[in-house]
């Protein structure tokens, strides 16, 4: 059996990253001689099996050809003739089109490494055109590979111009969208897969709704970026050096899609941009598999992120209030996720990036007052139902309204 170390292992191995995860491609052998030597077969679309040993993925050489639309329409052939160069001929970038050997050799028929001296994402063949997922994947490999300086190849960015022209993205299934896109908010630089794709065009067909923000302006006195896209990337990028929680990085993001749809006459200002964001981002919800983890924080994020950021303006009522409808009365609430993407969106203005978020902090303070309240005393007063439920809410705005006054007299 001839086995080679292939793809993202070979790339990483190279640019010494950590490894996660260890692909193999097999040459010279069928399925049966594999299951006799004890791998077992997993494969659904093509000739994958599991090691016995290691359970590492080792998939038989194989070539691909294009008979329908989208990322499904391939005829695959895998045979003991397959050679490895023909194999590799069929991977999306020359960066992952090289295999190892045992001895540690590289092969390299497509000009990998010296891609990745220069930093070059550049499509093997042709080829590369008739899978639209690949599309998502070059823009979520520039998301992780900012820091190392990678750029994308002219001839390559003009396939990626190509596709979208073409239509070939429209074949794209939700989930998978939506699975590329978790994975671009994890790494690094997500921004880098929503600026690639605004690029190539394909932002406006895989997220419309965000696109659409890249153009209209904001009042300049709190937004000196002015654009709202570009705003929404800051936020982006914001919350991604707050946390490494996706769903806190996508609430920013899309915290601001009301914006697009603002009457252009009262434009720089955007009056009521909350409620018009509740229904786009509901509407992103039904066409996308969102998560609900995702779609509850973004949508109160979207909904409520101005009333963070006024806490020193609010009444105790209206804060209580707010509380209520965040849940933060529940045994489990989201709270610090909420504020942390309120930070987000107010750091993510161009000369406000290292500014301290004094109104989270003191959200964070008076909700930690109404949630500690002792409220047993509401339930032995002889109150029923909501009765109950009114006086609490009272020992809570009284307990808030005394830290507000409390604090409005020191200052």
């Amino acid at each position: 059996m001839k086995t080679f170390l292939v793809g993202g292992a070979v790339r990483d191995t190279l640019l010494n990253l950590p490894v996660k995860e260890r692909d193999w491609v097999v040459i010279g052998e069928t399925p049966e001689s594999m299951i006799n030597q004890g791998f077992r077969y997993v494969g659904k679309d093509f000739p994958v099996f599991l090691h016995p040993q290691t359970n590492e993925e080792y998939a038989l050489a194989r070539t691909e050809r294009k008979i329908a639309k989208g990322y499904r329409g391939f005829h695959i052939f895998a045979s003991p003739d397959v050679t490895l160069a023909q194999d590799l001929l069929r991977r999306d970038l020359t960066i992952n089109a090289m295999a190892m050997t045992d001895s540690g050799d590289i092969i390299d028929p497509y000009g990998g490494t010296d891609d990745l001296k220069n930093r070059v994402f550049r499509h093997v063949s042709p080829a590369f055109t008739e899978d639209p997922v690949r599309v998502l994947r070059l823009a979520r490999f520039a998301a992780r590979y900012k820091t190392l300086g990678f750029s994308i190849a002219p001839s390559t960015h003009m396939l990626l111009k190509d596709m979208v022209d073409a239509g070939e993205l429209d074949a794209l299934v939700p989930e998978r969208i939506w699975i590329e896109t978790t994975k671009a908010l994890s790494e690094p630089y997500p921004t880098e897969f929503f600026e690639v794709l605004r690029q190539c065009g394909a932002l406006a067909k895989i997220f419309p709704e965000i696109d659409r923000l890249f153009g209209i302006p904001q009042p300049e006195k709190y937004h000196p970026e002015i654009d709202c896209g570009v705003h929404s990337l800051m936020a982006l990028a914001q919350a991604t050096k707050l946390t490494n929680r996706v769903e806190i990085r996508f609430a920013a993001l899309v915290h601001d899609l009301g914006k697009a749809q603002s009457p252009i006459e009262t434009l720089p200002h955007h009056h009521g941009h909350e409620q018009r964001g509740v229904m786009i981002l509901e509407s992103m919800c039904k066409r996308l598999p969102i998560p609900n983890s995702f779609k509850s924080l973004a949508l109160n994020v979207t909904a409520y992120h101005t009333l963070c950021h006024k806490i020193f303006e609010l009444n105790a009522a209206t804060f209580i209030d707010l509380l209520q409808t965040l849940g933060a009365f529940r045994s489990k609430h989201l709270l610090q996720d909420f504020v942390l993407a309120c930070e987000a969106d107010s750091r993510g203005r161009k000369h406000f990036e290292e500014t301290t978020y004094h109104s989270g902090r003191r959200f964070l303070e008076l909700a930690n007052i109404a949630i500690q309240i002792d409220t047993s005393t509401a339930n032995h007063t002889g109150l029923k139902g909501k009765q109950i439920g009114d006086a609490i809410r009272q020992l809570r705005i009284k307990a808030v309204n005394a830290q507000m006054h409390s604090a409005t007299t020191q200052l």
